[in-house]
């Protein structure tokens, strides 16, 4: 069974869904440590020209190159000139942004669990229900455990049955995420002063060190990174898509939506509760809200992040499964991953993918959520960046190429600026993601441990593959011996 394409609604609120799931709701506290109000905005701003010379990127390669509907990974293969060199880069891109997607999920399943224990308190439960040497197992964990991996596999069983669902539930969990953070925005914005003052503009650390604007900038937007991760959803889908106008559009289109309530929530919020109390706070927006309506404000936001990471969850196994799945077609991957099931959903990427994403979930048995949640984000947070440079890198061998140009030289110079300022950011953004080593070393550890399994993953797709439709693409001759198991 075909399933149907996405149009500019379906890809944009897999973008937005993606991009904003549980991270909004705790960045205000973070935002508070480190940069004053202004400071947070102007960082917004900054972080937000820098990823949208990124998404341009994104959505001029859709354009320029559509047969190369694989993401990061195709145009890291079209790179080389080699086949096998091409073939090596594109693995290498799959394997680590795949293998980001496992932990990326997890946190946001966590997440989710996180924020359905105000409705069911039960989740906290610190009574042992039993106990092995040093380990305890507490009622909580244990359920919250049992609830994060009924969620995954209810959502794989769903997805199996109709891949197409996933575009229409994002759709419906977006609207309502955004509907409800604009009723956020109002509210607050109803009742509060915008306009800046003295105080909004500085910054001072505990020991009295007052925080020059720049440096309050750049240790935001360090913090902002996270954040804008899903901003190339809509190219990792571009096989799925009605047209490749459709993937650029909605690839621009939903990072304004999300920049502009990340702006508004974030610095809503710091100006609705007290430094020192947003700096201690364990739910800034419910605190936030509850300045401004009263008692009520915790349920409300809750019931909002449910809503939130619902869409996020679903629009991030949509693509964590389809990036495998693309790749294998295209020859970046074994193509045990590139069969579907009878309902002509990806079934075999998506069960690998959350089998694995599986195993991130365990964290939630021997630690707090909000561990769990910070252990998986920490690891997926550097494998996400190394693609984006490698896009912006081959986007920068067509501008100096020429290729696609033709004589345009007006389209080839602006081109050319753009990836200027996109490269620049990347290599910024990179730089950035190594000042935590922990980060640096997870990271790279996951793109080294694809590159230690390559000859065993892939020693039937090299040499016996024929060239492709589209450029670099080696379509598969031969199976591993496991994937000759139905």
């Amino acid at each position: 069974m075909e399933n149907k394409k996405w149009g500019l609604s379906v890809l944009t609120a897999i973008v937005v869904g993606n991009m904003i799931g549980g991270g909004i709701f705790m960045l205000p506290a973070s935002l508070s440590h480190v940069a004053s109000p202004m400071g947070t905005t102007f960082a917004w701003m900054l972080t937000g020209f820098g990823v949208f010379m990124i998404a341009l990127v994104f959505g001029n390669l859709a354009l320029r190159k559509p047969e190369l509907k694989a993401g990061p990974q195709s145009y890291a293969q079209a790179l080389f000139s080699s086949p096998k060199a091409g073939t090596v880069a594109g693995y290498s891109m799959t394997w680590g942004y795949w293998a980001a997607n496992w932990s990326a999920n997890a946190s946001i399943i966590i997440s989710f669990a996180g924020y359905l224990s105000t409705f069911f308190p039960v989740l906290q439960s610190r009574e042992v229900l039993f106990a092995v040497g040093n380990f305890q197992l507490e009622t909580g964990r244990a359920l919250t455990f049992a609830l994060c991996t009924a969620v995954l596999w209810a959502i794989h069983w769903i997805l199996c049955r109709d891949f197409s669902s996933g575009g229409k539930i994002s759709v419906l969990a977006t609207t309502a995420k955004v509907a409800g953070f604009l009723l956020f925005i109002l509210l607050l914005g109803g009742s509060l002063e915008l306009a800046f003052a003295k105080d909004d503009f500085s910054f001072v650390r505990p020991g009295g060190e007052t925080v020059p604007l720049l440096k309050q900038m750049n240790a935001a937007a360090v913090l902002m990174l996270w954040g804008f991760i899903g901003i190339e959803s809509a190219v990792m889908l571009s096989n799925r898509a009605r047209s490749q106008k459709d993937v650029k559009r909605a690839t621009l289109l939903g990072l304004m939506i999300t920049v502009f309530i990340y702006i508004f929530i974030t610095l809503l919020t710091m100006k609705a509760v007290p430094l020192a109390q947003l700096q201690e706070s364990q739910k800034p927006l419910v605190d936030a809200l509850n300045r401004a309506i009263g008692g009520g404000g915790g349920m409300i936001l809750a019931l909002l992040a449910l809503i939130s990471l619902t869409g996020s969850i679903i629009g991030w196994i949509v693509v964590s499964a389809e990036v495998p799945y693309q790749a294998a077609k295209n020859g970046l991957f074994p193509s045990f991953f590139a069969r579907t099931n009878a309902k002509g959903s990806p079934g075999r990427s998506m069960f690998w993918t959350n089998l694995l994403t599986q195993v991130f979930l365990f964290s939630t048995v021997s630690g707090t959520v909000g561990q769990a949640y910070n252990f998986a984000a920490i690891v997926a947070t550097l494998s996400y960046l190394v693609p984006y440079f490698v896009t912006v890198l081959y986007q920068l061998k067509l501008v100096v190429t020429g290729e696609t140009y033709q004589s345009r030289w007006i389209s080839r110079t602006k081109d050319g600026i753009i990836t200027f300022f996109a490269l620049l950011y990347s290599l910024w953004v990179i730089k950035s993601g190594t000042d935590d080593w922990l980060t640096f070393v997870l990271g790279i550890g996951l793109f080294a441990s694809g590159l230690i399994l390559y000859p065993i993953l892939m020693k039937n797709r090299g040499e016996e593959a024929d060239k492709p439709e589209g450029e670099g693409m080696l379509p598969a001759k031969k199976a591993l011996p496991f994937q000759q198991i139905n």
